[in-house]
């Protein structure tokens, strides 16, 4: 099986997608920018968290070293901290895929759809790091919240857009390791609406007082 580095993994999303991997059986690396502080992360959510198949199935790293070791990366980033962290791992992830859960969240206003210069997060990831690495958007409109709690079953599909066939189909099969159903939403480009929707969900759970409202897709079995 795999290994996936998880880069900027030290918050709720990157941890929880980790402690979903590994319970699966994903050699998982959880990235941050200083080794100390991902370690340190791995450590507080083994203690938290008392399952046999962790062990030895989760560590941390500098997310350059990380993104070297695995074969893989998923990238757990705030916005404002997308392109300096690409930029310094544009040679590590060469030859890998990269799914990036990145949405272009512009604060204090983060229930207003925000569109970057590059009109999406995952349409930068890629122009950053050049063709050499196969971009994925997907995650987006999972709540952190949901994926936190290792044990929660999480009622919300996966939207996974690439111009790669073969990087869509992995994410999907990321998705569903981590209990969830992955969609195939088409080329990278749709990645525009799928980070437009993470605002509009923030939106509905203030509204609603809920904590993680989610994207269903209906008509498939």
């Amino acid at each position: 099986m795999k290994t996936i580095a998880v880069l900027g993994g030290t918050g709720k999303e990157g941890s929880g997608l980790a402690l979903r991997w590994a319970r699966f059986g994903y050699e998982v690396i959880i990235g941050s920018r200083s080794a100390e502080k991902a370690t340190r992360r791995v450590a507080e959510l083994l203690a938290e968290i008392d399952h046999p198949s962790l062990r030895g199935g989760l560590q941390g790293m500098a997310n350059e070293d990380a993104a070297r070791q695995a074969d893989h990366a998923v990238l757990t980033v705030p916005y404002s901290a997308h392109r300096a962290t690409l930029t310094g791992l544009i040679q590590p992830l060469e030859g890998k895929i990269l799914v990036d859960v990145t949405v272009p969240l512009q604060p204090p206003k983060v229930r207003g759809v925000h569109l970057p210069p590059g009109q999406a997060a995952a349409l930068e990831a890629q122009e950053i790091l050049g063709d050499a690495v196969r971009v994925v958007a997907a995650f987006q409109n999972v709540s952190a919240e949901e994926l936190v709690d290792a044990a929660h079953e999480v009622d919300c599909d996966v939207l996974v857009c690439s111009d790669d066939g073969e990087a869509r189909s992995f994410a999907i099969e990321l998705a569903e390791a981590a209990g969830m159903r992955g969609i195939d939403a088409g080329g990278l480009r749709n990645a525009i609406a799928v980070e437009s929707l993470t605002p509009v969900l923030l939106h509905i759970n203030r509204h609603y007082r809920i904590r993680g409202s989610g994207v269903r897709i209906t008509g498939i079995d």
